[in-house]
Parts: C-alpha cells; structure tokens; sequence
C-alpha cells in the first residue's frame, strides 16, 4: 500500500473569511440546508500544536457539507491567530486549504509520508469532543494542496 494506507478522499477543505456567507452559496448551489457553525473545541481536549508547539489560541470556525456517503466539503474561517489555516488565508488567500484521508495509526502515517516525501507536520489535534484526531502535512510544494490525517477512534 501507500504511505497513507488508503487512496480515498474524504474531505476537502477550503479556507474563508465569511463562513457565513460562504455556507449560504454552498448550500443553495447544492440544494441543501445550511449546516451549523461550530467551533473545533476546548484545547483542554484538542490539545491543538502547530510547528511542534502548543497552540492553545489556534482556533476557527467550521462547517461542514455531507456531499457524498463517503465525502465531505468543509469550511473554515480560522481566528486571527497563529495556524494552519491562518497562514493559508495570510498568504494565499481563500481557497482549498486540504484534502483529507481517514487513516489508522496516524503517527504511523504522519511518520512515513514526512520520511518518504520529506514533508513536515505543522498542525495536528484531537476532535473537538476527543474522538479522534487529525494532522496537517505541508504537501503544498509537491502537491499543490495540504494533506490532512484523520483518525477516528470508533
């Protein structure tokens, strides 16, 4: 298999600056409600790093789009603060920020697509009600987007 142990998408993420406004367009152009807004959690639970370093003011709003049984379109408008997603719209301005892969073993993952591609993890957490966790990977200079890990632990 792969690094990831899987090919399958089940996520993509764009970065915004009005969720709002944003979820409003999705949802007409997709013919469905508007979804809720929410925020990622407590960092008491999500236990949020970015670069290596506790990030415990790293936060967003987020929304998400079930289009598919198997995928997902999430939205995120980041805070202000230093992250993942506050660096994107910083320097690039809106726009997919990810695609994600739900993976077992994420520091299995995580290890073997940053020793076989060189690639770095630059933010990773847990769920917002712990129950599972995700990782960042900045694939964006191969790959032309973010990676991310998700790991769901039921």
């Amino acid at each position: 298999m792969n690094a990831l142990n899987t090919n399958i998408v089940t996520q993509v993420a764009l970065v915004v600056r009005d969720i709002e406004a944003v979820k409003l367009k999705w949802a007409a152009l997709l013919g469905v409600a508007v979804p809720p807004t929410r925020e990622p959690g407590e960092y008491s639970v999500t236990g949020t790093t970015y670069r290596g370093r506790p990030a415990p003011e790293a936060g967003c709003l987020l929304a998400f789009f079930d289009i598919s049984p198997t995928t997902q379109l999430e939205i995120i408008q980041p805070n202000g603060e230093t992250s993942a997603w506050q660096d994107f719209l910083d320097e690039h301005g809106e726009g997919v920020h990810h695609l994600a892969f739900h993976v077992t073993d994420t520091d299995a993952r995580l290890d073997a697509v940053n020793v076989e591609f060189g690639w770095e993890t630059v933010q990773r957490g847990k769920y917002g009600d712990g129950s599972g966790e995700y990782g960042y990977v900045d694939s964006a200079g191969d790959l032309k987007v973010m990676l991310e890990t998700l790991e769901s632990y039921h």
